[in-house]
């Protein structure tokens, strides 16, 4: 999905400037020896004109939030639109935005009430108020786009019982519907600039009521002016130019020469490893945070060998993560020891303490009982995605790690799939076992487990037959985990809903459907003279902040 990027030269203001510009792009040419060029960009973006350049690899799909779905849109979207609630920074703490407080919720957790904020309006200067707000959440559900079903399978209506106030009924009770609320598409839209019906979207445009105002959207470029009636804080600089370029080499390179004053995603990581090395010697900023990202390896129950408890466990016992993270990642991922990652209160690190890490002579033991041997040796393909070069490199680690330290007892087959063809396959249950990565709808614990484990319709004996756990490929069944999900989903004490959290996980140890491996580490690297520039494990990169003093 990424083009060529390409963006015309602006005229400089003078021959003097000019020339210093040329002389120093061919001294730092020179520097870029056998590396890919970096392409042409707009005038960089120093001499204090306010404005920041930000380079990604990452082409959003389209700027409608009803059709969003990518990481890409929703870094854009995060920036120009507002949510009814949002997160305090570097936590996973919800905050109000165009609420004034946290839902009033019934006692069967069944309707919720929210209060909205006056004086707000669209950047096309309509009124913001409780019909715009149902408008927007009734749209994202009735127009049919790739996120629609995740208020669509909970909402049964929304509707604006006062000027200021909405009142949302839901399906069934769930806890964490107001981190759903704070999704990127859930963001209020002008009802004066966008219309209900199946598939209709404006992929190009975006009025909402966010800190900036789109200003132009093309293949390589995306700007945002700042909107100068926004309700909230003020942005501390004049505005953001998205800059979309073809690879992560001309992102590199683009950065190093100065061109842009932020580069975030996407980096290999010996490119991320090498601007950190830099970073001291040349004045730039490398901003590491942990992401909510996980890498974990699916386990279909139903298909042999892996129907066998015993074997699911040895393979949990098997992996050495500390060596993954190490090889695979350089150390730009750490150890992932629940399905839930570790920025939640509800991370309970169960396959440490259960299996810890390479535990060979653990694997061996219950791979003997289950009659597996050096003569029987248990054979287990491992699919990835064919455009994933990391985890081809974790199912090359897994396999040479299983022949050296289980002396031929596993034998690992790793295999590649085209993504578009292993996604439309994994739920018809024809993989053993897939390597993926899971990008979060939203920030709350449930989002690691309901996708995952429930099943709408099944048994232990015939497995899940319909539902999460059968699209996501492992087909795994459980009532005592259908029963857990339905509880912490109904459970609005938090500290009730964490023990909860705490069977789930140890659940999933014991019956091993899913073997969490890592938990991905975010990148962003600023230039001298970026200031508040920060990586946010939800929110991503929250660019009102940022500032940059003029460059001499």
């Amino acid at each position: 999905m990424i083009n060529s990027f390409r963006l015309s030269v602006r005229k400089w203001r003078s021959i003097g400037k000019f020339l210093g510009l040329f002389f120093l792009c061919c001294i730092l040419a020179v520097s870029c020896n056998n590396r890919p060029a970096s392409e042409t960009t707009s005038t960089p973006t120093g001499g204090g004109n306010g404005r920041i350049s930000l380079g990604t690899t990452l082409k959003p799909r389209t700027l409608d939030p009803a059709d969003n779905y990518e990481l890409a849109g929703a870094n854009v979207l995060t920036n120009l639109c507002d949510r009814l609630y949002t997160y305090k920074i570097g936590t996973s703490e919800l905050q109000p935005q165009l609420a004034t407080a946290m839902p009033k919720v019934s006692q069967d957790g069944l309707t919720y009430t929210i209060p909205l904020r006056s004086g707000v309006v669209f950047h096309d200067g309509t009124p913001f108020n409780a019909e715009a707000m149902a408008f927007s959440l009734n749209r994202f559900v009735q127009n049919g786009g790739k996120p629609s079903a995740l208020l669509g399978d909970v909402v049964v209506s929304v509707t604006a019982s006062d000027s200021d106030e909405i009142t949302i009924k839901l399906k069934n009770a769930f806890a964490a519907f107001p981190a759903l609320l704070a999704f990127s598409g859930t963001c209020a839209i002008s009802p004066k600039a966008y219309e209900i019906g199946t598939g209709k979207f404006k992929p190009r445009e975006l009025v909402g009521s966010g800190p900036y105002k789109l200003v132009q959207f093309t293949p390589s470029l995306i700007r945002m002016d700042v909107f100068d009636k926004y309700w909230g804080e003020k942005p501390q600089n004049q505005g953001i130019d998205f800059q979309i370029v073809s690879s992560s080499a001309n992102l590199y390179n683009t950065f190093r020469t100065g061109a842009i004053d932020i580069a975030y995603q996407t980096f290999d990581p010996e490119q991320v490893e090498s601007l950190k090395q830099q970073a001291a010697s040349s004045g730039w900023q490398a901003i590491e945070e942990k992401s909510n990202v996980v890498s974990y390896l699916m386990l279909n129950v139903k298909q042999k060998p892996l129907d066998n408890p015993a074997v699911r466990q040895a393979l949990a016992s098997m992996i050495d993560r500390r060596l993954i993270t190490e090889r695979v990642y350089k150390r730009q991922a750490e150890p992932l020891y629940s399905m839930i990652p570790n920025t939640f209160d509800s991370y309970k690190p169960i396959f440490q303490t259960t299996y810890n890490d390479g535990n060979v002579s653990k694997a061996k033991e219950l791979l003997t009982q289950a009659g597996y041997s050096q003569a029987n040796p248990l054979k287990l393909e491992v699919v990835y995605p064919a455009n994933s070069p990391t985890r081809e490199q974790i199912a090359s680690t897994l396999r040479e790690y299983a022949t050296q330290k289980l002396e031929g007892i596993v034998q690992i087959q790793p295999q590649t799939e085209e993504s578009a063809t292993l996604f439309a396959n994994i739920g018809k249950g024809i993989y053993q076992a897939v390597l993926l990565d899971w990008y979060p709808d939203f920030g709350d614990p449930d989002n690691y487990i309901q996708p995952f484990f429930s099943c709408s319709k099944g048994s232990a004996a015939q497995g899940c037959e319909e539902g999460a756990s059968r699209s996501q490929g492992s087909f795994y069944y459980s009532d005592r985990m259908n029963e857990l999900i339905s509880q912490q989903r109904k459970e609005q004490n938090p500290q009730a809903r964490q023990e909860i959290f705490a069977q789930i996980q140890e659940l999933i140890a014991a019956d091993v459907p899913a073997i969490p491996i890592a938990q991905n580490k975010d990148y962003a690297f600023g230039q001298k003279g970026i200031q508040d520039l920060q990586v946010d494990p939800i929110l991503k990169l929250p660019l009102w902040k940022v500032s940059k003093e003029a460059r001499s």
